[in-house]
């Protein structure tokens, strides 16, 4: 189970937080572990701030009121309250603050191994909403697809609770089972799922030809640590197997590494950028193609989804851009910024959105997304072909499947080839 994505600047900036907030999350934390400080001491020591003032007096009138004494949890109140802070900035998706659980399991997805259910969820308009099912995922397998909302977990209503405490109750040690409720807001269909956690291999890159095509199915499952080697190794494959054009499968993609996706981007561009980075300050930065694509002459269909996010959606708009891919699908997840991972004490941390991403051409899509210059949509019932599924599939097979995206996108490229 992840609540965040990885999304890392080449370079990851190493800033300092300013000396006030330093203060003020050492206080919070304090209270966190124990070192409870009265009002005078609060007062005398926080920031002269009228807001440093409202939140120690928020703690203390709780402390000192609140009827149900048990239910006053110094750790609850203060991950809370911070992640009360990061989600109103209104970064819904990205910037998340996390527990020191979720932390070590974020660095355990970055590994390639995760124990869950695998899904990748995000917050947004006050819903639990899938993001993507992973790949080889207890969840995948399941029927759960991107854009689906959870509404409950083991029977139990989630309304009103936070992102974290969703993420806390449906995860769990392999072999246990949980009850996820969930609504499709496209038929508005509800639907129970009992599912088994598992340990999961994450495998970023596959590929098979398309039966009865000289076309490859590339699918890039996510942007973890080195995945742009074995997407060279594939390529290598294809250009031995004398493919002559590609499907390039983001969907459901919740992105990762930053320089993975300036890698990817590089093997289907010969020049030009990748993106532009926008800091805080609003300087531009762009950031160059890599030389030494090895499918800059391939005529390639991208196809995108709401679950296209990310490091994803840098790919997938440097090849509209460049007018080197066509998009085709849905529109993509708007997750369009540079996450650093800023340690807190005791073990959890938040994700930051510290840069802004940019298309080439100067567009951003954070919280809009990319549109695809065709649009399909999948039909409700209909499951995204992916290169394992096809393995032993006919031509006729593939010609009757639901995946009209996977089917424009191999007429598109079709077409291209005959051209």
């Amino acid at each position: 189970m992840n609540a965040g994505n990885n999304d890392k600047p080449v370079e990851p900036p190493r800033r300092k937080l300013r000396p006030g907030f330093q203060l003020a999350f050492f206080l919070v934390f304090g209270m966190g572990l124990g070192l409870l400080l009265d009002r005078w001491m609060l007062m005398t020591f926080l920031p002269s701030d009228s807001h440093f003032r409202l939140l120690a007096d928020a703690w203390n009138t709780i402390e000192q009121f609140y009827v149900d004494r048990p239910a006053i949890k110094p750790e609850a109140m203060t991950y809370g309250a911070i992640n009360g802070m990061v989600d109103a900035l209104g970064d819904t998706g990205h910037s998340v603050f996390l527990t020191p659980d979720m932390v070590k399991e974020l660095h355990v997805m970055e590994s390639g191994k995760l124990k869950g259910v695998g899904l990748e969820v995000q917050m947004k308009n006050g819903q639990v909403v899938i993001v993507a099912p992973m790949d080889n995922s207890p969840a995948l397998h399941s029927g759960l697809r991107s854009g689906e909302i959870i509404v409950s977990v083991d029977g139990r209503d989630i309304a009103g609770l936070s992102l974290n405490q969703v993420v806390e109750q449906i995860s769990g040690p392999p072999g246990t089972s949980v009850e996820l409720g969930i609504l499709n807001p496209k038929t508005h269909r509800l639907r129970n799922f009992t599912i088994i956690r598992a340990t999961i291999n994450i495998s970023d890159i596959t590929w098979a030809r398309l039966p009865g095509t000289e076309v490859a199915d590339v699918r890039i499952a996510g942007f973890e640590d080195n995945m742009a080697d074995d997407l060279r190794a594939a390529l290598r494959e294809i250009q031995q197997e004398r493919m002559k054009g590609i499907v390039l499968d983001l969907r459901g993609n919740p992105g990762g590494v930053l320089d993975e996706a300036i890698q990817t981007a590089s093997q289907f561009l010969a020049h030009g950028n990748v993106l532009l980075v926008k800091n805080a300050q609003g300087k531009i930065t762009p950031i160059p193609v890599l030389p030494g694509g090895l499918a800059t002459n391939i005529p390639t269909a991208v196809l995108i989804d709401d679950g296209t996010a990310s490091a994803a959606e840098i790919v997938a708009g440097a090849l509209r851009d460049a007018h080197t891919g066509e998009l085709i699908g849905e529109t993509t997840f708007g997750t369009g910024t540079v996450l650093n991972e800023f340690p807190l004490p005791g073990g959890s941390a938040m994700l930051l959105a510290v840069e802004e991403w940019l298309t080439p051409d100067g567009q951003s899509f954070w919280h809009k997304g990319i549109s695809p210059q065709i649009a399909v949509a999948l039909p409700p019932d209909a499951e995204p072909l992916i290169p394992e599924a096809m393995r032993g599939m006919t031509a006729r097979d593939l010609e009757s499947s639901q995946d009209k995206q996977l089917l424009r996108g191999l007429e598109w490229v079709t077409q291209q080839i005959k051209n």
